[in-house]
């Protein structure tokens, strides 16, 4: 098994979406427009049964159809372990110009990238045949805005991957269009479209059925630039903006949050806008750069690792370069790189509002005299949501 010339290597898409219709235009588009184009599909309404159906099709029909056996009562490892060699399969094939990995509903498409990138066949980096050209996700702007309200489980709607997955289709929805660089869009309304333009201001952003998918489709993915814009310690998050009734506040303040101020702020803050995102810090976990992640009227919140401030020199060469010269330009005589960075986004957002909220959080000039020895003593309300401080 020999590798093929890069020029020669089978271009792949990856086409993601929960809303199905819009999906399925896109990747009909996808294959209409390319030279033999083929489409590898899993299906996982039955993974709960014991079964994952597989289709490939290309733009005339089911060319293929089998079921999957799981691997581990897994529905998403099956995926993994059948989704590289056929992709294999159909490069060595030499009978296709371009091929499609259509993700199911609710599927987050980073992990799939992230198999694709990294996976082997037989010890050899599928990337030696295949190349990722580029990830779409559909949306229809129509029902972005009410679907990012509500807190419906992804399984109530039969869109899960496994048993074990709890996600919300807000949090599934907001992912999928952060993570993906072209977003293939139905006509819509104006909210809908501002609400995406302020979710993911960079992406590609195409019109179905105009013809211009599959170029946009086309223009490269770089996996580890999308993997850095969805991790909260490095991402680049929007700008202020307010348009078409949507409106995005960025609240940057460089002092700590009083953890029991900011614990009961939740229930007002987390359904003010239909998605937020960011890093903060608390002044009794002074070391910890913590995740804020809330959609559809839920959040999560998790560690992700120390701040650069409370390293020794010596550890910073252990994180990457874009992280350590971020750090640089904006140290803080007293905080170091330690900052709060909240972006909220919603339809008739109260920007006044929510900024004066969440300045009552922070920490008092008085408070702040205490140091950090003060703070560390201050109740730990946030021990439901994160591990308990030692």
């Amino acid at each position: 098994m020999s590798a093929v010339p890069e020029h020669l290597r089978l271009p792949v898409v990856v086409v993601a979406g929960l809303h199905r219709a819009e999906r399925r235009r896109a990747v009909q588009e996808l294959l209409e427009g390319s030279v033999n184009g083929v489409v590898l599909h899993h299906d996982l309404r039955d993974a709960s049964h014991g079964a994952v159906h597989r289709e490939l099709r290309d733009a005339g029909g089911t060319i293929a159809a089998s079921d999957v056996p799981l691997t581990n009562d897994c529905p998403c490892c099956a995926l993994r372990e059948d989704l590289l060699p056929e992709l294999l399969r159909i490069a060595q094939a030499g009978q296709h110009g371009l091929a499609v990995v259509e993700l199911w509903g609710g599927s987050d498409p980073h992990p799939a990238v992230e198999v694709i990138a990294a996976g082997e066949v037989d010890g050899r980096p599928l990337e030696e045949f295949v190349e990722l050209a580029g990830v779409v996700v559909a949306v229809d702007p129509d029902r972005l805005l009410g679907e990012l309200s509500v807190p419906d489980d992804l399984a109530e709607h039969g869109e899960h991957t496994s048993l074990e997955d709890t996600r919300t289709r807000a949090e599934a929805l907001a992912h999928q269009i952060e993570y993906a660089t072209t977003i293939a869009v139905a006509r819509g309304g104006e909210t809908g479209l501002a609400m995406l333009r302020q979710l993911h201001p960079t992406a590609r952003r195409v019109l179905l059925g105009t013809g211009e998918l599959l170029r946009a489709a086309l223009g490269g993915f770089d996996v580890a630039a999308a993997r850095d814009r969805v991790n909260p310690a490095l991402a680049l998050l929007p700008q202020q903006a307010d348009e078409a009734g949507v409106a995005t506040l960025v609240w940057e303040r460089r002092r700590p949050l009083h953890p029991v101020r900011l614990y009961e702020a939740l229930e007002l803050l987390v359904p003010a806008a239909q998605r937020s995102r960011g890093r903060f810090w608390l002044a009794n976990r002074p070391e910890l750069m913590l995740a804020w992640d809330a959609a559809g009227a839920n959040l999560a919140v998790e560690e992700c690792g120390p701040w650069l401030a409370g390293l020794p020199d010596a550890a910073w060469e252990f994180y990457p370069p874009s992280r350590r010269a971020a750090a640089a330009l904006d140290w803080h005589p007293a905080h170091g790189d330690r900052v709060q960075q909240l972006v909220f986004t919603a339809e008739g957002l109260d920007v006044d509002g929510l900024t004066e909220l969440l300045d009552s959080c922070l920490l008092t000039d008085a408070e702040l005299t205490a140091g950090e020895a003060g703070w560390k003593a201050l109740p730990d309300a946030f021990g439901d949501l994160l591990e308990p401080v030692s």
